[in-house]
């Protein structure tokens, strides 16, 4: 428990997630500190106060515990009025929170907060602002240690991510979109999910109904894409899982899509197949003859005591027939996802999914860190399941890094997530030449993402004025039924209108 008081701002936000970074939970933020000093108190009394004069800022940062200062930090710096280009309130937060950070990482253990001030889900994005203009690499990390404290590998890590996305994101084309469609049907939900998910044995009479409206949204929202000159440069449907589809409304999915947007561009199409227990030959084949070139096989983990627990209803025998069918039909890229931190799972169980993952040898592995999302069972049942902790977490992302890097896979795009274990991250590895498009425009947000189906959210951008705007579709199944048309209004009032 700490309580906390802001003098001169009100930055509560950026100090509530920062101090979480630490593993901090319990956060009062207070207006007075004058009483709370009086009492004897076991937990923390941060203040920081900001004072400014002339444009020069000092920040101040003092730590109290049982009435006792035990730490401060004081920091001051001046803002030169001819430089137009820096973000006055971007650097304020900044030095505020490097004032909190050098306070807190004295009391706690610095390697327990490896991404140092850093809160938010891309921070790739710091590396590729700083390589537009012309900062050379030992400098950029120069300033991700002094200014933003993050450590080696986390330095590493993220330049080398930004050096390998940039051969996809430049030159920005403002006439290449790319395309999400969300199937929103699974066999079942599994504990963690937060995506909009409907089991698919009690909405089977209302697939097709779907696809109907889905199909209308895709036409009309091809018009507007080619009334504008746009060309679609990477497809992605995902959901949900799309497998639960039949074979014959995956075809006419996949042409509908095809016939309609223009493809002229077209560099990759993925397709999730991701729950085994949803793949069969005739689909596989379905895809291939429609010239889908990579598919994702999820299996989560490879322990089936772990399978049953998080909801799945398929085997560690049925992901390895799957993956083995996917491979004797011949997409030339399968990305398999897992997760770390599943209940009851430490670096054993991790050890054997890894090595089942290694025997079968797909192009892409994405390992996710788990976020206990606030919509998921997960969050609702927290204190029934027993979750890796931090140090655990680390070690077990450690381990991932080492078996991708037997498999001649490097990291090509990551993302963090709020509510993630040990603050950690999300990677995808490859191997060379299968990076998947998709992943990296969406996480660098270089290119709009036009999003079709339930749940959907489009990314529309303006590179030109470093702007984004988001364009959701609604997330119920019968509410998007019903409102289709208005989903299209919604993006044409954003692109055209």
């Amino acid at each position: 428990m700490i309580s906390v008081v802001l003098k001169g701002h009100d930055y509560k936000y950026e100090i509530g997630e920062l101090i979480k970074t630490f593993g901090i939970l319990k956060i009062n933020f207070i207006s007075e500190c004058e009483n709370y000093l009086n009492k004897t108190e076991d937990s923390l009394l941060l203040i920081n106060e900001v004072v400014e004069s002339n444009d020069v800022f000092i920040i101040k940062t003092q730590i109290f515990k049982n009435n006792n200062l035990i730490d401060s930090n004081k920091r001051e710096y001046k803002f030169e009025k001819e430089d137009k280009q820096i973000d006055r309130r971007k650097e304020l937060k900044r030095n505020i929170k490097l004032s909190i950070y050098d306070v807190l990482s004295k009391i706690y253990s610095k390697s327990s907060t490896p991404w140092g001030i850093l809160t938010g889900i891309r921070p790739t994005k710091i590396v590729h602002e700083l390589l537009d203009k012309n900062v050379s690499l030992i400098e950029i990390k120069n300033i991700l240690k002094q200014k933003y404290r993050l450590n080696d590998e986390k330095i590493k890590l993220i330049t080398d991510i930004a050096i390998c996305e940039r051969k996809y994101v430049y030159p920005i084309r403002e006439d290449l979109v790319s395309i999400y469609i969300s199937i929103p049907f699974c066999p079942t939900r599994c504990i963690y999910c937060s995506f909009p998910s409907n089991p698919i044995d009690k909405n089977k009479n209302k697939v097709e109904e779907y696809l109907k409206s889905l199909f209308k949204e895709i036409k009309g929202t091809a018009k507007l894409l080619n009334d504008l000159g746009k060309k679609v440069e990477s497809i992605y449907i995902g959901g949900g899982t799309p497998t639960t589809l039949s074979a014959n409304q995956l075809s006419k999915l996949i042409l509908n899509v095809l016939e309609n947007f223009d493809i002229t561009e077209l560099k990759e199409f993925t397709v999730e197949a991701g729950r085994p227990d949803t793949i069969t030959r005739e689909k596989l084949l379905t895809l291939k003859k429609n010239n889908i070139d990579r598919i994702s096989i999820n299996p989560q983990t490879m322990n089936d005591k772990t399978l049953k627990l998080i909801g799945r209803s398929h085997s560690t025998e049925d992901i390895k027939k799957a993956y083995t069918l996917a491979r004797e039909i011949g997409f030339r890229t399968v990305n398999m996802d897992i997760i770390i931190g599943l209940p009851d799972e430490g670096i054993l169980e991790l050890t054997n999914t890894l090595e089942h993952i290694q025997r079968m040898n797909p192009e892409n592995l994405t390992v996710h860190t788990l976020a206990v999302k606030r919509s998921s069972r997960l969050r609702e049942n927290i204190e029934d399941y027993n979750l890796s902790r931090e140090k655990l977490a680390n070690d077990m992302l450690n381990l991932t890094r080492n078996y991708s890097e037997k498999m001649q896979m490097y990291p090509y795009y990551m993302y963090r997530q709020k509510y993630m274990l040990g603050n950690l991250e999300n990677i995808g590895y490859c191997k060379n030449g299968h990076e998947c498009i998709y992943n990296i425009q969406i996480m660098e947000e270089k290119q709009s993402i036009i999003a079709l189906g339930a749940g959907g959210i489009s990314k529309i951008v303006y590179p030109k004025e470093n702007r984004l705007e988001r364009v959701p579709n609604v997330k119920n199944l019968d509410e998007y039924i019903n409102r289709v048309d208005e989903m299209i209004d919604r993006k044409k009032m954003q692109l055209i209108d």
